[in-house]
């Protein structure tokens, strides 16, 4: 008997029992189908998750303060720093002269009196006015970016948007800020359209101390998680600058010192995620205060490493359940068809046909379970990813495309399910096999 004998014998014995082949194929299916989304998910998610950190993302992006280094905060995630050190343009053509680094984003934070002044119209020149006199005034921190590149920057917008690069009358804010308004901070949307006044001060010269300030008022555009630095409002770099510059045109005193840095500080991001350690140690080796979360991200590598096994083991049982349930089809088979193998034998086929016979038929319930299984898996696969990316794009983070299976899981998972089938029916084919030509047509 040759294979192609044994396929169609095989084909005519299947459509023969037809409910019961297919219950078996089915659960081949349902069982290649658990497997396949589940590893999917698990290795194209870690798979994404660091390759957007590696690029980019926040665990690649490292705090460079400007001040010198402590050298017990070398291999800390949190800054540890010195005496003060201005950070100026040639520390950042230094910094980016690494072969490691793939951006460097400064920024520069400012002190400044905040007034909230919900429902004033900054196109209006009156309406100012009215809100430096309100109750709820208090001294806050604005952080400057550059926001030309803000793909680089560790925020989380919660909602509206960045302000619009080089602007100088929009700013975005925490949720401290909504806390201080006794907003909701479940709706952080709500705080987004008011406005805010703030005043940045200089010190005039003579006795006792004044001061005057820098009054300005900017549009609330969005609302994020965290800024660059500690501070409520994120703005324009441009702003922090007039700002800094306004404090300068006064004067030294003991109660208010004027700023000498360029720069509060920066975000560097290593091009890869195994480059962020060394290129901390050459911000070290310039002389500046920095951290990241180096320690964290090992960490959540390790845990995503434990979620694939447990995934992949879950998976992989109910595919044996399935596969076992091949072998128990088949071993009802061989006790059904104990005739037609004897007449076989009879008629001068080997044992090694007749088990032929019988592993083909478990590896065709197994090639027809996995190709169904896989694009069932498939399927799932593209509604999950696409369901986590909405859900990740609705909070404001950035999303991650999970519904690309890798081509080896998609090639290999049929012909891998119809393997093991035929491992699985190696048992009933032996003992059809092996079942005396007498005792077949007597039985």
């Amino acid at each position: 008997m040759s294979w192609q004998d044994a396929a169609l014998l095989s084909l005519r014995s299947l459509r023969r029992r037809g409910a019961r082949s297919l219950l078996a194929a089915v659960g081949i299916a349902l069982g290649t189908t658990l497997l396949v989304a589940l590893l999917s998910i698990a290795g194209t998610a870690d798979t994404r998750i660091v390759s957007q950190l590696s690029h980019g993302g926040p665990a690649a992006a490292i705090h460079v303060d400007d001040a010198v280094p402590d050298p017990a905060g070398y291999d800390s995630d949190t800054l540890k720093t010195g005496a003060h050190r201005d950070l100026d343009d040639a520390a950042l053509a230094a910094i980016r002269r690494s072969p490691h680094v793939s951006s460097v984003v400064p920024f520069l934070s400012s002190g400044a009196l905040v007034v909230p002044c919900p429902g004033a119209d900054p196109a209006s020149p009156a309406a100012p006015a009215p809100c430096r006199h309100r109750a709820d005034t208090y001294f806050g921190t604005l952080v400057g970016a550059d926001l030309t590149r803000f793909h680089d920057l560790p925020i989380t917008v919660l909602a509206g948007r960045l302000p619009r690069p080089r602007s100088l009358n929009e700013v975005v804010v925490t949720q401290s800020y909504v806390e201080r308004l006794h907003l909701d901070v479940a709706h952080p949307d709500a705080v987004v359209g008011s406005d805010v006044e703030f005043a940045t001060p200089q010190l005039l010269p003579g006795t006792p101390a004044r001061f005057r300030g820098r009054w300005y008022q900017a549009r609330v555009v969005g609302v994020v998680a965290q800024t660059v630095d500690d501070g409520d409002f994120l703005v324009s770099l441009q702003q922090t600058q007039a700002a800094r510059g306004w404090a300068l045109a006064g004067v030294d005193g003991r109660a208010f010192r004027r700023p000498t840095s360029p720069y509060s500080g920066l975000v560097v991001v290593a091009d890869t995620l195994a480059n962020v350690h060394q290129v901390r140690r050459e911000i070290f080796a310039i002389g500046y205060a920095n951290s990241a979360p180096e320690h964290l991200v090992a960490s959540v590598q390790k845990y995503l490493h434990i979620v694939d096994i447990v995934l992949g083991g879950i998976g992989s049982v109910a595919l044996a359940i399935a596969v076992m349930g091949v072998a128990n089809t088949l071993l009802a088979a061989v006790r059904e068809r104990w005739r037609e193998i004897g007449v076989l034998k009879a008629l001068g086929a080997a044992d090694l046909d007749v088990a032929r016979w019988f592993l083909v038929e478990a590896g065709l319930l197994g090639l027809a379970g996995g190709l169904a299984g896989t694009a069932v898996g498939t399927a799932i696969t593209a509604v999950v990813g696409y369901t986590v990316n909405q859900y990740l794009v609705d909070q404001g983070l950035q999303g991650i495309d999970l519904g690309g299976l890798p081509l080896s899981l998609v090639l290999g998972a049929p012909p891998a399910t119809a393997l093991l089938a035929v491992l699985a029916g190696l048992a009933p084919a032996l003992r059809a096999a092996r079942l005396p030509v007498r005792e077949a047509l007597g039985g």
